[in-house]
């Protein structure tokens, strides 16, 4: 029998039993299993290379979501998170999901966009007609800046040229289109603008100021579909809901902020884990969202004529599995390990898959029984210790303001005098 990612009752464990059934799965030695078990894996020496300043690290919790089934392969998702629920949330999803054959995904090819900012052109329809005449030769000059690139299929592919309209007067933007094979491509794509920077100086007769990626990776894709039963859903009441909820985020663009902020918690949660830039993504998500001049959701959702649930998903996911910290942080390289992904594309699917699944884990809550319910249980656990519980007393204060659905610090607080009070402390 393959590997599952079906690892029931796997919040019931010790983090230790959790982290051997991952070790398991994802084959993690023994080292790996003891790095991830160490919460301040970033040496120091480490993180000073990595940004300036450095003081110390951060660590954030690191949690797997279990039960996904994407294209047929099943998947741990790791995932660095603070925020109480979300790694359930998208388990819980996936569970259901799964019943119905889980998630399908797609993506494009990994192109992304560097652009070149030309101002002071005498002519810039003109100037525009020369540089798309020179397309060779300046694809040529910006590939042999990575010829390792190039030998592994990438690459700056095509040539585009606009003019701009802008509040400065015109300018002429070139936009070297690239593909990056498994590499998120930032680096490689800002080499390529600034060596062919010249050669468009003397082209266009202007001059270059900006020339770096673009975030809106609008040419670089991926794509997730669903299928979940109405009965899994909890009935065609909550389907209804869910669309209704849909309906809302697609006329509405304070709703549709809370609704594409769902489904980046997952994605970005996935994002931090593996040691990918969370801020591009979140940038060429919401551009993307905001591309026909209005935001929009980049989730769609609707009831099938059986009175199922469908749910579908498409946004840039600019992410690489080699390179920058997906080398460098030991713990980045080995939640690439727990997930598994063999390229950037497959990468991109299965980040699409999470954020339709963390999207529909919250519409469903929304719509069945509100958003709290979920985050109450982890919530007063947060609150219990934020007034000094400890041990058991963390779960006995949870769990009576739960109950008295009071999940307030002053109430924590009482509750714990009380107890310590009965203890004689």
């Amino acid at each position: 029998m393959g590997k599952t990612s079906q690892l029931s009752g796997l919040y019931k464990l010790t983090p230790q039993e959790r982290l051997n059934m991952v070790k398991d799965f994802a084959e993690l030695t023994e080292e790996e299993a003891k790095t991830l078990a160490t919460t301040g894996a970033l040496r120091m020496e480490d993180a000073n290379r990595m940004v300036e300043n450095v003081v110390g690290a951060m660590p954030v919790p690191l949690g797997v979501a279990v039960n996904f089934l994407i294209n047929g392969k099943d998947y741990l998702i790791p995932m660095a998170i603070e925020e109480p629920s979300v790694i359930a949330a998208a388990s819980n999803a996936a569970r259901m999901a799964r019943q119905t054959g889980g998630f399908t995904a797609t993506s494009t090819e990994p192109i992304m966009r560097g652009q070149i900012q030309v101002v002071g052109v005498p002519d810039p329809h003109g100037a525009r007609i020369t540089l798309l005449k020179a397309k060779e030769e300046i694809l040529k000059e910006a590939n042999a800046c990575d010829p390792v690139l190039v030998s592994l299929g990438g690459g700056a592919k095509d040539l585009e040229v606009r003019v701009l309209n802008t509040i400065v007067g015109p300018m002429v933007v070139v936009e070297l289109l690239v593909d990056c094979r498994d590499v998120m491509g930032a680096n490689a794509v800002n080499t390529m603008a600034e060596a062919v920077a010249p050669s468009i100086e003397r082209l266009t007769g202007g001059r270059v100021y900006l020339r770096i990626i673009s975030n809106l990776a609008d040419r670089r894709l991926a794509r997730a579909r669903v299928l979940i039963s109405k009965d899994a859903v909890g009935g065609e009441d909550v389907v209804n809901g869910i669309v209704q909820a849909y309906a809302f985020a697609a006329a509405d663009p304070y709703r549709c902020a809370t609704h594409n902020k769902g489904v980046m918690n997952g994605i970005t949660a996935v994002i931090l884990a593996t040691g990918n830039d969370t801020r591009a993504i979140e940038a060429g998500a919401h551009a993307y969202a905001a591309r026909t001049g209005r935001y929009q959701p980049i989730t769609t959702w609707e009831k099938n004529k059986e009175g199922n649930l469908v749910g579908a998903i498409e946004l840039p996911m600019a992410v690489g599995t080699v390179g920058g910290l997906t080398r460098n942080h030991p713990v980045a390289r080995i939640n690439l390990k727990i997930l598994g992904v063999k390229s950037s594309r497959e990468f991109g699917e299965v980040l699409a898959a999470v954020g339709l699944a963390q999207n529909f884990a919250a519409l469903r809550a929304l719509a069945a029984e509100g958003i709290q319910r979920g985050h109450m249980s982890l919530h007063a656990r947060n609150i219990a210790a934020q007034v000094g519980a400890t041990g058991d007393l963390i779960d006995v204060v949870a769990a009576r303001m739960v109950a008295e659905r009071a999940i307030r610090v002053d109430r924590a607080k009482q509750i714990l005098d009380e107890l310590l009070k009965e203890k004689g402390k």
